[in-house]
């Protein structure tokens, strides 16, 4: 009777399987089952994303074409940081900052200590890309934005993903746009909103997807019309194309994973890789 041994020789081709073979065949077993709303509901970090880099280049366009004064963004990005901090720290009681350690005089110190940094830098930054073609600078902004929505910490535990990468990505782009603005103090409150958006922003969604989940489901969709809102007044085409990327993201990209996930087939059996599960820490010391 053929044994599935090597110590032992035995009157069988080496190739040599039994019946038996084919009965620790197991499939799928480390397959997931994911549900519809399950996975629309984590499209939202993408969806919130998409629509940051959208609103960051349509206030860059307000403020180009001098629809938008610095003064009013700083204020209104003023007014909006305040109300966020008040509610970053309001959803979960304050836990979250007990725990981090970090009192709020030492952010304002941090804040005061930025937003002085980049008002007496805003000259250079001005002056910085003076020698590049303008659309050079276009060029990079656009690879610098795909590059900060490629590498964004989404949720997803892979090696492509870098959430300092992702934020100095956005804050070149940023940069880089600024230095076509006409004057120094557009090119300071342009950074600093780009601060706000790419870093302060995506703070205040993890939290309140983490605690209020219908509430991160209301400021997804107002963010999302927002951004449509804004985008309607340049580009009703583009709007319209925006609008569909966004339904394809949230809606249809869920769908078909699902669906496809009725057509995974893996297969384990005995001719897996041997796993050890014994505890060898013993044998270490």
């Amino acid at each position: 009777r053929w044994q599935k041994v090597l110590y032992e020789r035995q009157p069988f081709p080496d190739n040599y399987v039994d019946q038996r073979f084919l009965e620790e065949l197991r499939k799928n077993v480390h397959a997931r089952q994911y549900r519809y709303q399950a996975v629309v509901f984590q499209s939202g970090a993408v969806v919130q994303q998409l629509c940051s880099v959208c609103v960051f280049v349509l206030t860059w366009w307000y403020m180009d074409a001098g629809m938008l004064s610095p003064q009013g963004l700083f204020g209104a990005a003023l007014v909006s940081s305040l109300l966020g901090y008040v509610l970053f720290d309001a959803v979960d009681g304050g836990a979250g900052r007990w725990a981090s350690g970090r009192t709020r005089w030492a952010d304002l110190k941090s804040t005061l200590v930025f937003a002085a940094f980049t008002y007496g830098f805003s000259p250079v930054l001005k002056t910085l890309t003076e020698s590049i073609s303008t659309d050079t600078i276009y060029a990079m902004s656009a690879l610098m934005l795909l590059g900060h929505l490629i590498f964004f910490d989404y949720g997803a535990n892979a090696a492509i993903v870098s959430s300092t990468l992702s934020l100095n990505m956005a804050i070149f782009a940023s940069v880089c746009l600024a230095s076509r603005l006409p004057r120094s103090l557009h090119a300071f409150v342009m950074v600093t909103f780009a601060m706000q958006i790419f870093a302060l922003w995506p703070m205040l969604q993890k939290k309140l997807k983490a605690q209020t989940p219908r509430c991160y489901v209301g400021v997804t969709v107002l963010f999302a019309l927002a951004a449509l809102a804004g985008l309607a007044t340049v580009s009703s085409v583009g709007a319209v194309l925006f609008a569909s990327l966004l339904l394809t993201i949230a809606c249809l990209c869920p769908y078909c994973l699902i669906r496809l996930q009725l057509l995974k087939d893996n297969i384990h059996g005995p001719w897996d890789e041997a796993e050890i599960k014994e505890d060898l820490s013993r044998f270490l010391m």
